[in-house]
């Protein structure tokens, strides 16, 4: 693929991650920001209690700017790097097109990087959680991460050698199976953290935690169906009718 195709691609996954951030920030919105506001009305009743610190940032401004600004940010970054991904996985991982190619990418990003780290540490509302303890959950978090996303390769790579040996179903099915086994044992032996006060609700919790679920959900089917549709109509652009005229004029 030269770099003109490289660019090109780049740019459209920076634009599918741009609509995809706009739709994941429609969820964020209105379906998240109201367990947002009931668990900061949980703090703040809590602070006062012990004498709570003044506000540097309005919750108005955090809900509205803050909120657009990180979630659109996130979107046009995420979608340049998956563009790049396409640019090497294009015709690498199999006889699938540039619509498909998307799609697995846009799924395997969701399942990697967000809902692995996610079932190990889930996010937590505002009152919950150690303040002492936010940087090692934020470096344990980030662990989690980097290892899904390395052993999801590895488990590719390994896959693809194996085919030929065991077929490709045989092969995924093996592959697959050493990837679960390695994050079952990375959650059994990276620390956990259970720092949910006995007065906080259950059902906000868990309302919570859906909601940040729907809106990575949302981002990443957004950008697969998107940036599927534009590589599609890039590097196979359908073919051109000729009209009467065309014809004529060849003829």
């Amino acid at each position: 693929m030269n770099s003109i195709s490289v660019r090109a691609l780049l740019v459209r996954g920076m634009l599918a991650g741009l609509i995809a951030g706009a739709f994941a920030l429609a969820v964020a919105y209105f379906l998240g920001e109201s367990q947002v506001d009931a668990a900061i009305a949980l703090e703040e009743a809590h602070s006062h209690d012990h004498g709570g610190g003044e506000e540097l940032v309005s919750r108005t401004m955090q809900a509205t700017g803050g909120l657009a600004t990180g979630v659109l940010v996130f979107g046009v970054a995420v979608g340049g790097i998956a563009a790049l991904v396409f640019c090497y996985a294009l015709g690498r991982i199999g006889g699938f097109g540039p619509r498909a190619t998307a799609a697995l990418i846009a799924g395997a990003a969701l399942l990697t990087v967000y809902v692995v780290p996610f079932l190990k540490y889930p996010a937590n509302p505002p009152a919950v959680g150690n303040p002492d303890t936010i940087g090692e959950r934020t470096a344990l978090f980030f662990l989690m991460v980097a290892l899904s996303v390395l052993l999801a390769v590895a488990a590719v790579i390994i896959g693809r050698r194996l085919a030929s040996r065991l077929g490709n179903w045989n092969a995924t099915v093996a592959s697959a199976a050493g990837f679960i086994l390695l994050i079952g044992l990375a959650y059994a032996f990276l620390p956990s953290f259970d720092e949910v006060g006995k007065d906080f609700p259950a059902g906000l919790l868990w309302e919570f935690r859906l909601s940040t679920l729907a809106v990575q959900a949302t981002l990443w089917s957004v950008f697969g169906v998107v940036f599927g549709h534009l590589t599609e109509r890039l590097l196979s652009p359908p073919a051109r009718v000729a009209t009467p005229r065309t014809a004529s004029a060849v003829n």
